[in-house]
């Protein structure tokens, strides 16, 4: 199965490359190409008549969602848009992965937790109101044009490479950087008091390939791992693996507005219909994020 990518140079992106036959959407030069460019998106598909396509592309870091939601919803809603319409103008046939985030979920009560995918949506940032708007133009072009799409919504996830933009792994670089002399014993934070549900990215890629050859065509699937983290406790294990001591300072301009303070998932439904085990625990997760930067810093 050739496997068109989007989003491949990016965090989960590169795993997917790394670990499968596939190609990203770049133009003949090799260069990635804007979704907004609609003709170089149809000259790409054109070119690899791909079999199967992974749609990774995405603005998906919430605060630059809240500084600029108009660019968020047109790469995230628009730029989906004109990814399936170069599909189907180009005779694609394959099964088209869209994925979401779980972030659509919003604020859940605990009596609503863990979330299932029937669970009502309730969207606290523009990035996930471009994503339940993308969910719902992917719907569309399976009931209306026929294309095979399935969704996946993934919770959290970590692992090595991942973009200092996202909490654990910032907390990871400043603990790698005191371990190794290069900083003070002081980490920044932003809210700990609150919980997340984390999946190793190289969990998460394995998700991605089964729902490409056993996901039902669509439906929608939760990627996580079921088990409620919380944050401030994530701090002190990566300390703990790194074997340092550090401070903690608050820093009000990392609190998020409008943040969930619980997340957690149900992915009874991927099990049953894939066969997907997590296979990385969270603490080698954090070690393996640890690691990475202690090497990266050196």
């Amino acid at each position: 199965m050739k496997l068109l990518v989007t989003g491949h140079r990016g965090f989960v992106g590169a795993y997917v490359l790394a670990n499968s036959k596939s190609v990203g959407l770049s133009d003949d030069d090799g260069q990635a190409i804007n979704l907004l460019d609609v003709v170089a998106v149809k000259r790409c598909i054109e070119r690899e008549r791909p079999d199967a396509v992974l749609h990774l592309a995405a603005q998906s870091f919430v605060p630059d969602s809240f500084r600029d939601p108009r660019a968020t919803y047109d790469t995230n809603f628009t730029g989906t848009h004109g990814l399936l319409d170069a599909l189907k103008t180009s005779g694609f046939k394959g099964r088209f992965l869209f994925v979401s985030s779980a972030d659509v979920y919003g604020a859940l009560p605990e009596a609503a937790l863990p979330a299932h995918e029937t669970t009502p949506t309730r969207p606290l940032n523009p990035y996930a109101v471009s994503k339940i708007a993308a969910e719902t133009l992917c719907g569309y072009w399976q009931r209306a044009e026929g294309m095979d799409v399935v969704i996946a919504r993934p919770f959290n996830h970590i692992g090595p490479g991942q973009s200092t933009r996202f909490a654990i792994a910032d907390f990871a670089k400043t603990i790698a950087g005191i371990k190794l002399g290069k900083a003070g014993k002081v980490l920044e934070v932003g809210d700990l008091d609150v919980t997340r549900d984390f999946t190793d990215v190289r969990d998460v890629v394995a998700a991605y390939h089964l729902l490409l050859t056993h996901g039902k065509s669509g439906e929608t699937y939760n990627i996580c791992s079921g088990i409620e983290r919380h944050l401030g406790d994530a701090v002190g294990l990566l300390a703990e693996l790194a074997g340092v001591d550090i401070e903690l300072k608050t820093d009000a301009a990392r609190f998020r507005k409008a943040g969930q303070r619980r997340a957690c998932g149900s992915s009874d439904k991927l099990r049953a219909d894939t066969g997907w085990q997590p296979r990385i625990d969270w603490s080698t997760s954090l070690r393996d994020t640890l690691n990475y930067w202690e090497n990266t810093l050196k």
